[in-house]
C-alpha cells in the first residue's frame, strides 16, 4: 500500500481528501504539526507527498525545498494560485506536477497513479546502468557519474533523461515525451516539460554534460552520443 502525506492546512479538504484516498487503498497522513513537516516527513517516509502552497509558519516552496534536501520522493502541488510563476517555481524546487483548486477529483487520482507507476514500476525494467557520453547513468539510484563528479537527479529528470538515452541521436518528440511521463497530457501545461527538461540540462552542466542535451525548435529533444573521445 502507497503511504501519502497531504501537507494541507484546511482540515475540511483534507478530510475529504483523506476519505476519497483511502477508497483507493492509499495509506493517507497529514501534517499534525506545522512547525515540525519535516520530523513528519521523515517519520512517515511517505511514497508520494501532496502539497499546498500557503500554509502556516512557512510557505509549500520552504517544505518542497526542505524535502528535497533530504529525498528524491515524488511531490505534487495543489494549489488556489494560478500564477504561471507559482507553477513555475515549483518545478523548478523539484515538484513533480501542480495541479490548481478548485479541481476535479478523478484528475488528482489519475495524476497521483500516473506519477506512482511512473516512479515505483520503471525501475524494475532491466538494464539500471548505462553508458552515456563517457558517464555511467544509475537509473535505479537516480544519479550520474563522470570524472567529474556525480550528481544525483530527481524521478522526473531521470526517466526524461532515459528516455532521451533510449532513443540518442533521435529527436524525442515533446509529444511523446508529455505521454510517457503523464501518460495523458491532457493534464499537463506544455510549460511543464520545458521547466523539467531545463532543469535537467542545468544538472547536467555540472558534470560538463548539459550540451550533449539538444533542443530541436517545433520537434522536441535528443540525447546526443559520440563515439570519440569525451576530453
Amino acid at each position: 500500500m502507497f503511504k501519502l502525506l497531504l501537507i494541507e492546512d484546511d482540515k475540511t479538504l483534507f478530510q475529504e481528501m483523506k476519505d476519497r484516498l483511502t477508497q483507493w487503498s492509499y495509506e493517507v497522513y497529514g501534517i499534525a504539526d506545522f512547525n515540525h513537516v519535516i520530523h513528519e516527513f521523515t517519520t512517515i517516509r511517505p511514497h508520494l507527498v501532496i502539497i499546498d502552497i500557503q500554509l502556516p509558519k512557512f510557505d509549500g516552496f520552504h517544505w518542497c525545498r526542505m524535502i528535497r534536501d533530504l529525498s528524491n520522493v515524488p511531490i505534487i502541488f495543489l494549489s488556489s494560485r494560478d500564477h504561471p510563476t507559482d507553477i513555475v517555481m515549483s518545478m523548478q524546487l523539484g515538484a513533480d506536477d501542480y495541479i490548481q483548486k478548485p479541481f476535479h477529483f478523478d484528475v488528482l487520482i489519475a495524476k497521483i497513479q500516473a506519477t506512482l507507476r511512473r516512479v515505483y514500476n520503471y525501475n524494475s525494467e532491466q538494464g539500471n546502468l548505462q553508458s552515456w557520453c563517457g558517464a555511467t547513468v544509475d537509473y535505479e539510484k537516480n544519479i550520474v557519474t563522470n570524472d567529474v563528479g556525480t550528481i544525483e537527479l530527481t524521478k522526473n529528470e531521470i526517466f526524461i533523461l532515459k528516455q532521451l538515452i533510449k532513443d540518442k541521436n533521435k529527436i524525442v518528440s515533446r509529444d511523446k515525451l508529455m505521454n510517457s511521463l503523464w501518460d495523458d497530457k491532457r493534464f499537463v501545461s506544455d510549460n511543464t516539460l520545458t521547466v523539467n527538461v531545463n532543469r535537467l540540462r542545468r544538472r547536467l552542466d555540472e558534470l560538463t554534460l548539459g550540451q550533449f542535451i539538444e533542443t530541436k525548435v517545433g520537434q522536441g529533444y535528443m540525447a546526443i552520443e559520440q563515439d570519440k573521445n569525451y576530453d
